[in-house]
This record gives structure tokens, sequence and C-alpha cells, in this order.
């Protein structure tokens, strides 16, 4: 490969770092790559680090050692966050979005990549994942915000079913209580899904009084796995204690009037 320009090898680390959040390359890598020297490498590092830092776009981190290189880390700042919550809440508060019983439709917003992408790295600068081992959820809205969440912290995701599958091998069910509905549900994993010890975050879409996710607590129980965290994208302010104690929403969602067709949803204000 030909020699590139600072600029085009600046161009490139960029993609590359930002593609792979978490993830550590080599100056090794980047030097073959480029078809460049270490030292030259090593500066166009310190470029890019400045830049994305000036920029607010996230850290990038260096490693040093035999085994060490540079990684990219997403983070969001207070600001970034504002903007993005509340272009969400603003969506979200569309009056034509109640539905029936109360209900609030969000399939919509849940499915855009480009949202969840800027949610998931919001809730990736809200928690200490250095030693997770993977990020959970339940099935089904709550598994792109989920899977965001995972890329941005580079972790596996895992899927609590509503059902076992036959695909899935032995599998461990447990009966829960939904929050929203108050009806008794089943949620399923597949003994091989998560290994004993591990540790783990929960992410979910949703959360009224918190038996759901209460439900995957008691299920990551049953692995031997501590939970080190949980993140839900929208939490109703009433009932103001849940069923679960330390969790993270994004966005408070206070009221649906469906008689006059208003929506009252705002962001977390100690995210903003």
């Amino acid at each position: 490969m030909e020699k590139l320009k600072r600029s085009e090898r600046i161009a490139a680390m960029v993609k590359i770092l930002g593609d792979h959040p978490n993830k550590i390359f080599t100056l090794n890598h980047f030097t073959e790559k480029f078809n460049s020297a270490k030292s030259t490498i090593s500066e166009d590092i310190v470029v890019v680090k400045q830049a994305m830092e000036k920029m607010s776009l996230g850290k990038v981190k260096t490693i040093s050692g035999a085994a060490g290189g540079v990684r990219y880390i997403p983070f969001t700042t207070k600001s970034e966050n504002k903007r993005i919550l509340e272009k969400v809440s603003e969506r979200l508060s569309q009056n034509d979005r109640i539905l029936p019983g109360g209900f609030l439709y969000m399939t919509d917003v849940i499915y855009s990549p480009l949202i969840i992408q800027g949610i998931g790295e919001i809730f990736a600068s809200q928690f200490d994942y250095s030693d997770v081992d993977y990020i959970v959820t339940v099935e089904t809205k709550g598994i792109p915000l989920a899977l965001m969440v995972a890329k941005a912290m580079n972790l596996p995701l895992v899927i609590l079913r509503r059902d076992s599958k036959v695909t899935e091998g032995s599998t461990v069910s447990i009966n829960y209580v939904s929050g929203s509905t108050g009806k008794i549900q089943k949620m399923s994993l597949s003994r091989r899904a998560i290994k004993p010890g591990s540790k783990v975050i929960i992410i979910d879409d949703f959360m009224k009084a918190g038996g759901t996710a209460q439900g995957m607590v008691d299920m990551m129980r049953e692995f031997d796995t501590e939970v080190k965290g949980i993140g839900v994208l929208i939490a109703t302010k009433e009932p103001e204690k849940k069923v679960v104690e330390d969790y993270i929403p994004l966005l408070i969602l206070e009221e649906v009037q469906q008689a006059e067709k208003t929506i009252n949803i705002y962001p977390n204000a100690i995210l903003i």
C-alpha cells in the first residue's frame, strides 16, 4: 500500500476507532495498515486524541506496554445529552402518539438507528463498565436500545425471551409480575447464555413500577450473576417508589392525558 498523507491517515484512524468503540488497536496494526513508522503513528494518535477531546466527541485512550495500543471510548457531555434527549422528548410529546388506554407509541423512535445510537452512547457515559461482561435486556422493544449500548461498550448482548426456544437448549424460566399490567409473565434464558460469576448491566426501554427490571435481576441471581447497573430509556414519574431502587432513566414520563391529548415527558435533570 502506498504511503498516505497525515490528513489521510488521521481520517482513516478516526473512522476505524469510531466504528469499533472500546476495542484496543495496537500500534503495529496501524503501522502495517498505513505503511508508516511507529513514531509517525504515535504523533497521529496525539492529533486524533486532542481533536476528539476538544470537540467533545469521545475519548481516545492510549494503553502502554507490549500489549498496549489505542482505543476510542464513546462519551457524551451534559450539553450533548440535553440536545439528544430534548429532541427525543419533543418527538415523543406529539399528541398523535397517545394510544387507547393511555399508552405511548414509541416504536419508531426505538427503531431509529440514528436516535438509538446517540442514546446508547449516553448510557455508556453513565456506567462504569470496566469489569462488566454482558448487557442484558428482555425482548422485544428493548433489543435495539440494548444492542446500541452493547456496541458502545463493546460487550455481548444477552436477550431474555418471553418463551423458551428449542434452538437455545436447556433454559431457566421464572415468573414475574409486570409493573405495567400487573399480570404474571414469564421470561426464559438459555443456561449457556451467561457464565456463572459474571457481571451485567440491564437495559430496558420502559419502566413503570419496575416489575420487569426486578424480574431480570431475579433471573441474574439464578445464574450467580451480579447486576452492576440498570438503565431505562423512559421511566414514569408515578409510582415514585419502584420495585428496583438503583436505576438510571434518561427520560421521565410525568403523565399522558388521553382526553386532553397531552403528553408530559422530559429529560432526567441529573443528565443535563
